[in-house]
């Protein structure tokens, strides 16, 4: 019998201005795969994309349940710049990462993993107008669509979204 938790997969979604085009092809992705998709955010309501498009979460990020989950995915846009920072998304990202499970994170996202200590010592990479994020923290930044290292995933931009997904798949299996 599966594992059920191996089935579920979480998806981080800025409260604002995610990109759409990201979160459309990965969850039509994980979802053709088979996999239930759970989207969460900071505040247990509507996130909006940056061309209107509005999420339900399904949880907020405070309640998360690591083992529930195979993965945790952060979906890139504008608004992901506000959580570089946050401590909150900091530990949840941690205890994925401690629990083996795939962490995976695309576009502007991918700092918060660096932000978040997990990309120390490992090949990563995300959009080129924040590359000089990753380098100035000591990451080994690669100039690629997609990096897998570890049980870590990162990706540039929408354009390798539907690549990052099958990545994310490929770990998980």
């Amino acid at each position: 019998m599966n594992n059920p938790t191996q089935n579920s997969f979480l998806i981080f979604l800025p409260k604002k201005d995610f990109n759409e085009e990201e979160f459309t092809i990965i969850k039509r992705r994980l979802l053709k795969a088979g996999k239930q998709v759970f989207i969460t955010s900071d505040d247990h309501s509507v996130c909006s994309g940056s061309k209107g498009m509005k999420v339900k979460s399904d949880t907020s990020f405070y309640n998360v349940n690591v083992n529930n989950f195979a993965s945790l995915i952060l979906i890139g846009g504008s608004g992901s710049r506000a959580y570089w920072k946050n401590e909150s998304l900091h530990k949840i990202i941690k205890k994925f990462f401690d629990a083996k499970k795939a962490v995976a994170a695309i576009c502007s996202s991918p700092i918060t993993l660096a932000k978040a200590g997990i990309l120390q010592n490992k090949k990563a990479t995300c959009n080129s107008e924040n590359k000089m994020e990753l380098i100035n923290a000591g990451i080994d930044y690669q100039d690629k669509n997609v990096v897998v290292d570890g049980n870590v995933v990162t990706a540039d931009d929408a354009r390798s979204a539907l690549q990052f997904a099958e990545a994310v798949l490929h770990l998980t299996k």
